[in-house]
C-alpha cells in the first residue's frame, strides 16, 4: 500500500511541559516521527508548549509553534496552516486528550482534517474505561472486575460491594494520576475525589485488587492492512500495585515460560486489532504466577514511555516507523533503518538482557513519602545493556548517580529475621536492596510460586515448584539416577542453613522420609511442576544456589 497521496501537510501535537509520567521519551518520539515525515516529502507542523525540547528546533520541522496545547490555539493554527491531518499520538496523553476535545468541539470537521495514526473511536475503545471494559469483554479478553463510578457515593458503595482492597483508575489521565489502592473507606474517599477532579470526563474505574500478580507489557505495532507483530516483552520485577514506572523492568521477559509468552502474545495481537489500531500500542497485563491466569490491565494506543524503553531496547524505530504508518504505509513496504535490507515486518530478536530502572527523587525531597503505589512518583529512568540479568541491574544500580554500586550499598545486615521480613512488607524505592538481604539469608516464603531455570541442569530433578504445603511444610522429591525414588520433607529455608534430602536410603539435616504416594498425589492436586537441582548438589531457586542438597553422584 503506497504512500496516502492525500497527506502532504501534517499538524503533530506534542506532549507539553515535562511532568512525571512525561518527559523526555515524548520528545524522542516527537522528534524521530518529525524527521520520518520530511523524509517523505511531507510538510511538518510543530505545536508544542515546551522550548526545551528537540523536536522544538527549527531543523526538526518545518514550521514550530510553541503554544499552550488548548482547542482554541489548535482551532486558530488549524485555521492559519491549513493542514490536512493531525497526528496526535506521539505526544502522550495530552496529544490524545486534545485530539478529542478537537473532535467533540467539531473543530476538525469543520475545517475538513482528519486524524491520522488512530481515530477517535479508537481513542475512546482504549481511554474510555467502560468502552474499554466492554472492547475487552466482547473479544474475550478478561479484565479484573470493575464498575465506572462518577461521583463519590457511588464509588463507595461499589467498592463495598466488590470489596477492599480495590484500585482506582481514573479515565484519561497520565502516570497514574489521581489513582492509588484503597484499603479502607476513607483512603478510597479520598482518592476518589482526588480522580474524579483530575479525569477529563470525571469517571473512575473503581476494580478489583489483584497486587501482588507479575506485570508483564507487550509492545506490539499495526498497519493500515492489518499486519501485526510484537516488538518485544517487557517484564516488571515489582508485581502489580506499582506503577511500571516506578518499577525495575526486565526485557526480554525472563521468568515466562513459551505457553505464558505465547498466550499473552496472542492476547496482544488480538486486542490491538480489534482497536483498529495503526502504529504503536502497549498493552499491559497482570498474571497469576501460580497458574495460566491473566487479566488485562490496561491499552495505551499511543507512544508510550515504555515505546521508548522498548525502541532503545531492541533498535526498531518504534515512533519512526508509526508516522510511515500514519502516512499509509506497510510494514512490510518501510525498510529497516538499520540494516537497509529486512522490513519493519521482522519482529526483532534479542540475545542480550535490557534492565530499566527508575530514578526515584527521594534524596531532593526528603519529607516525601517514599512508598510506591499505582501513581508514579519516579522523575527519570536508567537502562543497561548486559549478556545476562544480573550484570545488568549492576549497571543500573551504578548509572543512577544516587551513591550507591551495588546491592550491599544499604546495610540490612543488622536487622533479625522478623525486622527483615517486616522491611520486605514495604514497598519503597529501596526494596531491591531489601529482597537481596534476604536472598543471601536463604528465605523461602511457603505458599509462594518460585520462578526457576526452565532447562534442567542436570538428570535430577526435584517434584515440584514452590512451596505448596502438607501439614505445614515444603515438599521435596529427587528421583535418583538409578531410577529408585527417593524423597524428603523439609521445613521452609527460612532460619535453615542447609537441607538435605533423603538420597540414596539415607536422611540428614531436615530431611524426614515421607511415601511416594503422598508426595506424588499432593503434585498432581496442585498441578505443580519440576524444577532443578545442579550437578554440585544446590537447590536452585530462580536460578541461585540456596542450599546444599546433599552429594549427589551423577555417574
Amino acid at each position: 500500500m503506497p504512500k496516502n497521496p492525500d497527506i502532504k501537510k501534517v499538524l503533530v501535537i506534542g506532549s507539553g511541559p515535562i511532568i512525571i509520567g512525561q518527559a523526555a521519551e515524548f520528545d524522542y518520539a516527537g522528534t524521530q516521527a518529525c524527521r520520518s515525515l520530511k523524509e517523505e516529502g511531507v510538510e511538518v507542523v510543530l505545536l508544542n508548549s515546551n522550548p526545551a525540547t528537540i523536536m522544538t528546533d527549527k531543523d526538526i520541522a518545518d514550521k514550530v509553534y510553541i503554544e499552550p496545547l488548548t482547542t482554541e490555539v489548535v482551532e486558530q493554527l488549524i485555521m492559519k496552516e491549513k493542514p490536512d491531518s493531525v497526528l496526535p499520538t506521539l505526544g502522550g496523553q495530552a496529544g490524545l486528550n486534545l485530539a478529542m476535545e478537537l473532535e467533540e468541539a467539531g473543530i476538525l470537521a469543520k475545517n475538513n482534517v482528519r486524524l491520522i495514526g488512530t481515530t477517535p473511536l479508537t481513542i475512546k475503545k482504549a481511554e474510555d474505561r467502560e468502552m474499554f471494559k466492554e472492547t475487552m469483554e466482547k473479544i474475550n479478553e478478561p479484565v479484573a472486575p470493575s464498575e465506572i463510578v462518577e461521583s463519590l457515593e457511588d464509588g463507595l458503595a461499589v467498592a463495598e460491594k466488590i470489596g477492599y482492597p480495590v484500585v482506582l483508575r481514573p479515565a484519561y489521565t497520565l502516570g497514574g494520576s489521581g489513582g492509588g489502592i484503597a484499603e479502607n473507606p476513607e483512603q478510597c474517599a479520598e482518592i476518589l475525589e482526588n480522580g474524579l477532579r483530575l479525569s477529563r470526563v470525571g469517571q473512575v474505574l473503581v476494580e478489583r485488587c489483584i497486587a501482588g500478580w507479575k506485570e508483564i507489557e507487550y509492545e506490539v505495532m499495526r498497519d493500515g492492512a492489518g499486519n501485526v507483530i510484537t516488538v518485544c516483552n517487557m517484564e516488571n520485577i515489582d508485581p502489580v500495585g506499582v506503577h511500571t514506572g516506578d518499577s525495575i523492568v526486565v526485557a526480554p521477559s525472563q521468568t515466562l515460560g513459551d505457553k505464558e509468552y505465547q498466550m499473552l502474545r496472542t492476547s496482544a495481537l488480538k486486542i490491538i486489532t480489534e482497536l483498529g489500531i495503526t502504529g504503536g500500542c502497549n498493552v499491559q497485563y497482570a498474571l497469576n504466577p501460580n497458574s495460566f491466569e491473566y487479566c488485562v490491565i490496561e491499552v495505551n494506543p499511543r507512544v508510550s514511555r515504555s515505546s521508548a524503553l522498548a525502541s532503545k531496547a531492541t533498535g526498531y524505530p518504534i515512533a519512526k516507523v508509526a508516522a510511515k504508518i500514519a502516512l499509509g504505509y506497510t510494514l512490510d513496504e518501510i525498510k529497516n533503518a538499520v540494516t537497509k535490507k529486512t522490513y519493519a515486518s521482522f519482529e526483532p530478536m534479542l540475545d542480550y538482557v535490557v534492565v530499566k530502572m527508575p530514578r526515584l527523587p527521594f534524596d531532593k525531597f526528603i519529607n516525601a513519602s517514599h512508598s510506591l503505589g499505582t501513581q508514579m512518583k519516579a522523575t527519570g529512568e536508567v537502562m543497561s545493556i548486559c549478556t545476562s540479568f544480573e550484570g545488568g541491574l549492576m549497571k543500573a544500580i551504578r548509572s543512577l548517580e544516587q551513591h550507591v554500586d551495588c546491592l550491599l550499598s544499604y546495610d540490612y545486615s543488622g536487622l533479625t529475621s522478623a525486622e527483615l521480613k517486616e522491611e520486605l512488607n514495604r514497598v519503597d524505592d529501596r526494596r531491591i536492596w531489601v529482597i537481596a538481604e534476604a536472598l543471601r539469608r536463604g528465605f523461602f516464603v511457603a505458599g509462594r510460586s518460585v520462578d526457576l531455570p526452565r532447562k534442567p541442569q542436570s538428570r535430577h530433578s526435584l517434584g515440584f515448584k514452590g512451596g505448596a504445603q502438607l501439614d505445614g511444610v515444603g515438599v521435596v522429591v529427587f528421583n535418583g539416577v538409578t531410577g529408585a525414588q527417593h524423597y524428603g520433607v523439609f521445613q521452609p529455608f527460612e532460619g535453615v542453613d542447609h537441607v538435605e534430602l533423603h538420597i540414596k536410603g539415607q536422611t540428614g539435616g531436615n530431611a524426614v522420609g515421607v511415601h511416594l504416594r503422598a508426595v506424588k498425589s499432593l503434585r498432581l492436586q496442585k498441578n505443580l511442576v519440576p524444577f532443578t537441582v545442579r550437578k554440585t548438589g544446590h537447590l536452585v531457586f530462580n536460578g541461585r544456589a540456596v542450599a546444599r542438597a546433599g552429594a549427589l553422584d551423577d555417574t
